[in-house]
């Protein structure tokens, strides 16, 4: 899990497959199996309204693609804003502390 951006009102995570992970950090002998994630997906919180989304699969190419142009041409912090507001209208999940 990697935070690519945090600011007043977002943050995202890169969440990496479970073999990624493991090259990373690897687990205890004691420790019990980890569920595992088969594949890398984006998490987005929107602070301002307390939900996030969790985008993978085809959305989370899609995503990728827009972080791979923001790498080419830098953003404006509004522009990224902008980009990740799109994607939150897409969060359904209320974030809770456990």
């Amino acid at each position: 899990m990697h935070t690519l951006y945090d600011s007043e009102s977002f943050v995202v995570v890169h969440m990496l497959p479970s073999l990624a992970l493991e090259s990373l950090m690897p687990l205890a002998d004691t420790a019990p199996p980890a569920p595992t994630l088969q594949r890398h997906g984006f998490e987005i919180v929107d602070k301002r309204s307390g939900k996030e989304v969790y985008l993978d699969g085809s959305w989370a190419e899609l995503f990728q693609r827009h972080i791979a142009a923001w790498q080419l041409n830098t953003p404006t912090q509004e522009e990224v804003e902008d980009t990740l507001e799109q994607y939150a209208e897409l969060a359904q999940n209320t974030i809770s502390v456990h």
